[in-house]
């Protein structure tokens, strides 16, 4: 299922793939400060937009499955292409005031070509690594989706403050449109595919082999263990930290604790963006495992001295664990890279990234249960310190 290029742009290298996570790392960025707040404002209940989230979680782990039978059937060019367009159209036209049932289609949609990029880029990556090697592209990459982190919430926040919640959307839309311009700039051709009409039987006997096939690999249950528990901490970061932020109740300087938190959530951005390129030239040197597995167990270290830490210490710790973190994110992907063939990597790419939506799902939930039994929400931490733990652990296993 390998692609073959007719041909491209003489400067197109992997890098020119790596440099699109500044648009889409940055339109990324700008959504998730106002995501929520536009499902609150259209759902009126907390809970109604944690069912849709885990309901959109869902649907797309059950699109990235069969994004394989998709690369059966369309060169990954016009994919690419068609994806940052349609993207593009969906964020203009949510940033309108339209119903309800309107954005959430146009929401799901989006949420579907999204996954397309995903999986897309980091091929196009491999495809066009010519020896540097996907240890510093996904540093590359990964500084530049992180730069986008720094900055965006801020600005998006700050222009949904005076034009209203849906406007950041234009400023993603833009930003998409932009991606969408470089990637044309690249004269990327590939020969057209011959389209097969889709059965659903063979089409779920195909993907059930595939399935078959990933998780008899042992190379490949490492790599699908390793996204897994990355996105499992990324989870509980993102819905507990602040949380026990403002149970902590402990303020910076004299500030507010919103203040605070927001303080503490641009420390904890800066390692990314400084170290991301380190960590690839660190990988390369000593060897991927290596650093991987040290930045898991270090990270599980932290959360288990976070989980009867408070004050100032709690505060300092929720900082000092993304230098951990900082390591694990470029290098969560070289595990897949190195096991799949090339001509593999098609097949099972999609496969390998549900990994990402099923930590979306299992995580709080499985969070929520130890919450509910515990009656204190710092025992997340000592699920962190686990998942963590047994990640670096793992990574090390022959």
């Amino acid at each position: 299922m390998s692609d073959k290029y007719i041909s491209h742009h003489k400067k197109v290298t992997g890098f020119s793939f790596a440099n699109l996570g500044f648009f889409t790392g940055f339109a990324g960025s700008i959504i998730g400060a106002v995501y929520s707040l536009v499902l609150l404002d259209i759902f009126g209940d907390p809970a109604l937009v944690g069912m849709y989230v885990s309901f959109y979680f869902a649907l797309m782990a059950f699109i990235t499955i069969f994004a394989s039978e998709v690369f059966k059937r369309f060169a990954k060019a016009p994919l690419l292409h068609t994806s940052l367009l349609i993207v593009a159209l969906s964020y203009f036209m949510m940033a309108f005031p339209i119903a309800a049932p309107t954005f959430i289609t146009i929401d799901l949609v989006s949420g579907a070509f999204q996954v397309m990029l995903g999986l897309l880029v980091p091929l196009f990556m491999a495809d066009f690594a010519h020896g540097v090697g996907m240890e510093k592209l996904n540093a590359r990459r990964w500084f530049f989706v992180n730069l986008g982190a720094l900055t965006a919430p801020i600005i998006a926040l700050s222009v949904a403050s005076e034009f209203g919640i849906r406007t950041p959307f234009f400023l993603s839309a833009a930003l998409y449109f932009m991606a969408l311009f470089v990637f044309t700039k690249m004269r990327i051709k590939q020969q057209t595919k011959k389209f097969t009409t889709i059965r659903a039987r063979r089409t779920l006997k195909s993907v059930w082999i595939n399935i078959i096939l990933f998780f008899r690999r042992k190379s490949f249950i490492r790599a699908y263990i390793v996204m897994f528990s990355d996105f499992s901490l990324v989870v509980i970061r993102t819905i507990y930290v602040p949380i026990m932020v403002v149970q902590n109740n402990t303020t910076l300087f004299g500030l507010s604790i919103e203040q605070t938190l927001g303080v503490l959530i641009t420390l904890m951005i800066i390692p990314y963006i400084v170290l991301a390129q380190p960590a690839g030239r660190l990988a390369k040197k000593y060897g991927k495992k290596i650093i991987l597995s040290t930045a898991f167990l270090i990270y599980g270290m932290f959360a288990l001295w976070a989980s009867f830490a408070d004050g100032y210490t709690l505060l300092a710790i929720f900082v000092l664990w993304h230098l951990a973190g900082a390591f694990i994110e470029p290098m969560r992907d070289l595990p897949f890279f190195d096991a799949a063939k090339k001509a593999e990597r098609i097949r099972f790419m999609g496969i390998y990234r549900t990994a990402t939506s099923t930590s979306r799902i299992i995580v709080p939930m499985l969070a929520a249960a130890l919450i509910f039994a515990s009656g204190s929400t710092s025992v997340v931490l000592l699920l962190a310190g686990a998942v963590a733990i047994f990640a670096g652990l793992f990574v090390l296993k022959k």
